[in-house]
Formats: C-alpha cells, structure tokens, sequence
C-alpha cells in the first residue's frame, strides 16, 4: 500500500524560500507554495487517520507560513517550514503530538509544552512524592530508542515551595514535559516516513496515560472528573 510521502520538491522549495525570504519572491512563487502545501497537508491528514487508530483525537491545526514579526527582531515574513499539531480529545486526555518539515531541522514533539499553573504544580506535586512510575515508562529501553530523555525548559534551582535538595528536582524543576524525535532528511523523504511518525506517536501513549491520570485525579488519586 502506498502511502502519502514528503517529496524533495516540498525541501527545494523551503531552501528556496529560506533564501528568498521577502514578499516579492514569494508572490512570484505563489502557485508551487500552494502545491507544495497540499502535499504537506495530504500527508499531515493522512497522519491523522493512522492517529485515530490509536488515540483520541479532536484537532488538527496545520500552522500557516507567514510570521507573526509585530514582536520580533527578525521581520522576514515567512517560515521556511510545515508543520502541524495534533491535540488528543476531552479533558480526560491531556498532551499534544507535533509535526515540523524543514530542511535540516525536521522533528516530531509530544507532551506538554506550557502547562497552565494548575497542572504545573499538580505534575510537579506529584513527581515530589514519587517518580518510580514514570521512570519505568521513560526508561524503558524501546521508549528511550524512540524519544529519548525528558526535554524542555526549567526553573534554574527549584520551583517556589519545592525543595532545591530533593532527590526528584531534575524532575520538580521543569516548566515543559516534552519528547522530540529529530529526523534527517533523507528520512523524511522515504517512502515510510508516514509511518515512522504514526509509530513514533503511538509508542508515546503510556507516557500520556500516566499524565493524564495525574491531571485528572488528586493527590490521593481521586478522579478531578465531573
């Protein structure tokens, strides 16, 4: 069965916007960035029916090529990249799953990526009572294969009200609870790439049963759940 591919059309045309990243070029070379974003498109909702297999999911955001610069130092008006996210359904599912295209820079993220204050000190509370339960599911020699280690910012020290000197505060000290998975390109380029992300995703599930439980119950594990 053949499935939905990124071609290297898709990656000559990012080079070349990257290298010609102004209003001028771009609307010269509208009609192939419209082509070359229905194939990343095709592919991000072909991910998505593989997705549906495995978790709940109720959106699919593919982000838009123009920059937001009303804030930024660099004023070049596109990204050289495609991407979307993909976010699990109902409040008893929590996390996200994400896809970037870029030459060079292609990767795929799941977790949490700014957790509201609330769920931040739940997660945190938690990992300061134990983290037996989520060591054994992110140290598992197959989830290490695939994601590697736990990523995203942290706090310098420690959190307010945790202690600098606890045995978890490589844990307690995050802000974001994140995996990524870096791609080359040749790999996104093969014909299985497709499904090397849907396998990538599927294999992050334990993690994301284990931190939806926690967001939804208490401390004494009762559901938070109406």
């Amino acid at each position: 069965m053949l499935h939905p591919v990124i071609t290297k059309e898709v990656f000559q045309f990012l080079n070349q916007l990257k290298k010609n990243n102004n209003r001028e070029w771009f609307t010269e070379h509208k009609p192939e960035f419209k082509i070359r974003e229905a194939t990343a498109k095709t592919f991000f909702n072909s991910l998505l029916e593989l997705m549906k297999q495995h978790d709940e999911i109720e959106r699919l955001k593919v982000f838009r090529i123009y920059r937001d610069v009303r804030f930024s130092k660099d004023k070049t008006p596109y990204k050289y990249n495609f991407s979307a996210s993909f976010s699990r359904a109902g409040n008893e599912r929590r996390g996200g799953y994400y896809l970037h295209i870029q030459p060079g820079g292609s990767f795929v993220a799941a977790g949490f990526w700014n957790p509201n204050k609330e769920d931040l000190f739940r997660i945190r509370k938690e990992w300061e009572l134990d983290v037996d339960e989520l060591k054994s599911i992110i140290d598992k020699k197959s989830f290490k294969e695939t994601w590697g280690d736990l990523a995203g910012d942290e706090v310098k020290t420690a959190p307010k009200g945790f202690d600098k000197e606890h045995e978890n505060i490589d844990f307690i000290k995050k802000k974001q609870f994140i995996f990524v998975r870096n791609f080359t390109d040749a790999e996104v380029l093969d014909k299985d790439f497709l499904l090397e992300v849907n396998k990538s995703f599927k294999a992050i599930r334990p993690y994301f049963d284990l931190m939806s439980n926690i967001l939804t119950t208490n401390l004494n594990g009762e559901s938070l759940l109406d």
